[in-house]
């Protein structure tokens, strides 16, 4: 019932902010009405991408937003400032400008040359506000992302720093209390049905990587269900990253068995071995591919379809109020129904980035054991 109603509050929240930002209020200029036309496919794109404010909702015109700091490096010399002094893309600060999809249409209408700039990047510009190109800007901003991820890292520390602590004085005979109760059954989990069935004898020394990948997946996850926070692991960039991590240390593991296997398959004809030489160095590089896609895809489609449910109310509500509201109750329902299978995909995806790192660790040696009698 809590799950429920936490769901239900979190389906609101984002329908008030998808209300704020997709129906503002007519502007009437010359006796003209002008009504900004609601885009489905800006509000969800604002919602799933980085930014540089956590951003919840508009209240009577006023964002309800926790700017970040921006850091810019530029000409020799460092900047450090809110992003709140760019009013939303409105304004420049200091010769910089957050860039946003009004300000790129802006200038194609004025014929300035806007191939290279992309919504929430951080320019250069002149005293007339066009790009400056002959200033290079490196940007180190604190993004919503970033600091997500560092509050995530954080957390899992001292989470299981705290639990290592109790294991530390109270022995492993000891029942577990509190929080360390909760987590022991994930924990003996990914020992008992990803390391071990995977990694057979050598298990003991990828368990500690294996776990915090894990945890970190499913800490972001879950980060990612609350209503303004940043989707961190529906961002390509980190997943990307994990992926090359789980990589190198798929590398590490390899040993001469792997490598004959690739480019020189034994027990086959050697015109069948030509044919498989490509085969087997494209799988080395589409494993980590595998995983980096796999895990960005389905944390993004289930945000993108929690957001498609909640704006086609007031798609339906353009057309007609009572149309909006008599199928308010139905998307609404979607929406929840489509939330709390997140949570569930939650620990999934994170489950399934672990046991297929641990299955890819296990195939760059199980060759060598194989062949010298050892476990297979």
């Amino acid at each position: 019932m809590k799950s429920l109603l936490v769901a239900v509050f979190s389906v609101f929240s984002f329908g008030v902010a998808m209300a704020e930002e997709g129906h503002e209020p007519a502007q009437h200029e010359a006796g003209a009405t002008h009504e900004e036309k609601l885009d489905p496919g800006k509000i969800i794109i604002e919602h799933v991408t980085d930014a540089h404010d956590f951003h919840f909702m508009d209240i009577g015109g006023k964002a309800i937003s926790i700017s970040l700091p921006v850091i810019l490096y530029s000409e020799g010399k460092w900047h450090f400032f809110s992003s709140s002094k760019f009013h939303h893309g409105h304004e420049a600060h200091e010769g910089f400008f957050l860039v946003n999809d009004h300000y790129i249409q802006q200038m194609k209408a004025e014929g300035v040359d806007v191939s290279g700039l992309k919504n929430q990047q951080i320019i250069a510009v002149d005293a007339e506000g066009k790009p400056n190109a002959s200033v290079q800007v490196y940007d180190f901003s604190m993004t919503k992302n970033v600091v997500q991820m560092l509050l995530a890292s954080i957390l899992l520390i001292v989470l299981m720093s705290s639990i290592a602590k109790k294991y530390a004085k109270n022995g492993p005979n000891k029942a577990p209390s509190g929080f360390q109760n909760a987590v022991e059954p994930v924990i003996t989990f990914v020992r008992d049905e990803v390391a071990k069935p995977n990694l057979h004898g050598k298990y003991q020394r990828y368990l500690p990587f294996l776990l915090t990948v894990f945890f970190f997946i499913l800490i972001n996850n879950l980060f990612g269900l609350i209503p303004g926070s940043a989707n961190v692991t529906g961002n390509l960039a980190l997943t990307a990253v994990l992926a090359l991590i789980s990589f190198i240390v798929i590398l590490f593991s390899t040993n001469k068995h792997f490598w004959g296997h690739v480019f020189w398959f034994p027990g086959v004809p050697v015109p069948v071995k030509l044919i498989m030489l490509p085969v087997e160095l494209m799988g080395i590089f589409t494993k980590p591919f595998a995983l980096m896609i796999r895990l960005f895809a389905n944390m993004v489609a289930g945000h993108v379809i929690i957001l498609s449910f909640i704006i086609l109310i007031f798609i339906f509500g353009a057309m007609s109020k009572s149309l909006g509201y008599g199928t308010s109750p139905i998307f609404v329902g979607l929406a929840v129904f489509i939330y709390a299978i997140e949570v569930l995909v939650a620990f999934i995806q994170a489950f399934i980035f672990t046991n297929l790192t641990a299955v890819f660790i296990g195939q760059a040696f199980e060759h060598g054991d194989h062949h010298e009698g050892g476990h297979h």
